[in-house]
């Protein structure tokens, strides 16, 4: 007996679809082309096959401020080698300060409630007052200028001064190591950093003097230390710091004056993220001013639906691509909701008290947050209206179909659930989100347009409906321009374009399905191999989730007699125990949820997970552990003691 086709979670209504962005969009793309597009797909297609005038349509459709130039794409020889308006000439924060009114452009959030709102004309203000200051510390085009803060209104003025002026803005969050940071700051060599005077943290108010100073004196390229007051001790810490100077004394000399901003190609630099480092010193992927701002203007317009007036949040820090993503919405028009601390704050209220108080309308977060506030019992949809909120984002690890579930039954039914993935490397999406499709139960909608999104098997050869190697075959603008230190250009030839020649290869396990969604497994390079069988790791947590037993789970390979077995560590919630039952009672769920390949052969209690800053957990490093091998990257751990938790055990022994 066949199985009943997937039933949708969520469909929207004719009036929403009509309404759209990509409604709009549509119709522009079929005036222009001649073309007829009846559905998602038929489009989609069109961005893929025409890339020239798909973006040269999104530049126009959203206002992109700048000289377009005459060309829109030149193919090249390669992916690599393909230009986006290789004549253009435009400056990101250009785009993003296009107003200048007293609406709000930025709320703040933080623990012990503090809270502050930032207008446009304000932002535009203390933009104007960082440029003159950042111009008479010598700062030019190319230049790096670094963040090393939480999540403020100031940080976001900073990069978008430094990027006015052509400088690239390079941050990572203060609760990085100093070897973390300086294993990042030390390759980009910033002239200027902005740090916090300390932050708050699950009720804790963090001191980071020592560690600045440190991060100091192993930054010789620095000029100045811009120490920004969040919790009134700037001028004091700044006495005490190498090249210090308190953000208010350094802006002092400069009243507010029209901005200038230095209009640049296309590829010109504007951030360096890092690669999370895990397996080395991170990767300083560069990415430009055009490729950024046109992805972002087309995820946030076309995909998300923002529209100017609505109002944009993110749970990020300043470490994550998310924190750039979210800046950018500031060009759509939208208000951007900053939140520093904890979520979850205030007995796990904090975030939404927040939404409720500001009328968020696009919601974003992690897939860890989304369960643990499952398994919290906090339900917001019974404590707060939110008639304002029309999309909730996750991102970070894959979002498990019961997750999606609980969203509808507990958060809002009426709501676009955007589950969506791509990264730092792209500082944006392969696939995400969509206003005007329906969403499944552990799918990932669409692939973003513009994409050219295939997921190959081992031969190199495309599938729907079966596990590969999520790949891109065609170029798209927010390609890195390069890496930073890598001249000729081979370390990014090999993070990318070693499994598949000439194809973009992800690292990310994925299947397409028979609609244009997406499921992903997890990374591919955390893939178990028991007997031969490739087994993605979310297909293992998707089960263990639903055990209120456990706050979280990591699963490995371990070389075992000339194969591989699974073996599973998970963290238990207050009170619980590993015996025999909850043991038993896992191996019954994995096996019926799952199947019998993915039972793990042990089950073993450890008292934390090692993790990124970020909050991913890291899969590679207890696998090395447990095989007695280096970390490479130990400082790329937010909490590196717990790989001790992993080593000799006696139930991996036999």
């Amino acid at each position: 007996m066949q199985a009943a086709a997937p039933q949708p979670l969520w469909q929207p209504s004719p009036g929403r679809v009509a309404a759209s962005h990509l409604a709009a969009f549509t119709r522009l793309a079929e005036s222009v082309t001649q073309g007829h597009f009846p559905d998602y797909d038929s489009l989609w297609r069109f961005s893929v096959a025409d890339p020239g005038a798909f973006w040269s349509l999104v530049w126009d459709y959203t206002g992109v401020i700048g000289d377009k130039g005459s060309v829109a794409f030149e193919a090249g020889d390669s992916l690599r080698g393909a230009r986006f308006f290789p004549d253009a000439r435009l400056n990101y924060a250009e785009n993003l300060l296009r107003r200048n009114d007293d609406a709000p452009a930025l709320h703040f959030r933080g623990e012990a409630d503090i809270r502050r709102s930032v207008s446009a004309r304000a932002l535009n203000q203390l933009v104007s007052r960082l440029q003159q200051a950042m111009t008479g510390a010598g700062v030019k085009p190319g230049d790096r200028v670094a963040g090393f803060m939480p999540n403020l209104p100031e940080t976001i003025a900073a990069m978008l001064a430094a990027a006015s002026l052509g400088a690239v803005w390079t941050s990572c969050s203060p609760d990085f190591g100093v070897d973390g940071a300086l294993d990042r700051f030390g390759q980009t060599e910033p002239k200027l950093l902005f740090v916090p005077d300390g932050y708050l943290y699950n009720g804790k108010r963090i001191d980071v003097a020592d560690k600045l100073a440190a991060i100091a004196r192993g930054l010789p390229s620095l000029s100045r230390l811009i120490v920004v007051d969040y919790l009134g001790d700037a001028a004091t810490l700044a006495a005490r710091l190498p090249n210090g100077v308190a953000l208010d004394a350094w802006l002092a000399p400069f009243e507010p004056a029209p901005l200038a901003f230095e209009r640049v190609p296309f590829r010109h630099p504007l951030f360096i993220l890092y690669s999370s480092g895990t397996t080395g010193k991170p990767k300083c992927i560069v990415h430009g001013h055009g490729g950024t701002l046109l992805q972002h203007l087309k995820e946030h317009q076309l995909h998300a639906d923002l529209h100017e007036g609505d109002t944009l949040f993110y749970f990020t820090t300043c470490g994550w691509m998310m924190w750039n993503w979210l800046a950018s919405g500031l060009a759509s028009g939208a208000t951007l909701m900053l939140y520093d601390g904890s979520p979850f704050a205030d007995g796990g209220r904090a975030l939404w008290d927040y939404a409720e108080e500001a009328g968020c309308s696009h919601f974003g977060t992690s897939a860890k947050y989304l369960d643990a506030l499952r398994k919290s019992g906090l339900e917001p949809g019974r404590e707060w209206p939110l008639a304002h909120l029309r999309a909730l984002f996750s991102t970070g690890s894959p979002l498990v179909a019961e997750s999606f579930e609980w969203v509808y039954r507990h958060i809002k039914a009426d709501l676009n659930l955007a589950s969506i993935s791509g990264g730092t490397d792209i500082v944006s999406c392969f696939a995400l989100g969509n206003a005007c499709l329906p969403v499944y139960a552990g799918e990932l909608q669409c692939r973003g347009l513009g994409m050219a999104v295939d997921v190959y098997d081992e031969h190199g050869r495309p599938v729907v409906g079966e596990k590969g190697e999520l790949v891109c075959t065609r170029p798209f603008p927010s390609m890195p321009v390069g890496f930073w230190r890598d001249p000729d250009g081979e370390k990014y030839r090999k993070a990318y374009f070693n499994r598949f020649p000439g194809v973009w290869c992800h690292g990310d396990w994925a299947e397409l399905t028979g609609r244009g969604g997406l499921v992903i497994y997890g990374r591919s390079d955390a893939v178990l191999n028991p007997g031969g069988v490739r087994i993605g790791t979310a297909e293992i947590y998707r089960q263990v989730e639903a055990f209120d037993e456990i706050v979280e789970a990591l699963a490995v390979g371990q070389r075992w007699q000339d194969d591989e077995r699974v073996v599973l560590f998970v963290r238990l919630a207050e009170g619980a125990r590993l015996d025999a039952d909850l043991i038993a009672r896992l191996k019954a769920k994995i096996r019926d949820g799952a199947s019998p390949r993915h039972v793990p052969a042990r089950i073993v209690a450890v008292a934390d997970l090692p993790r990124t800053v970020s909050g991913k957990i890291v899969e590679l490093a207890v696998k090395n552990v447990i095989h007695g091998e280096p970390v490479s990257n130990v400082s790329a751990l937010a909490n590196p003691e717990a790989l001790k938790l992993f080593e000799n055990l006696p139930a991996l022994a036999r």
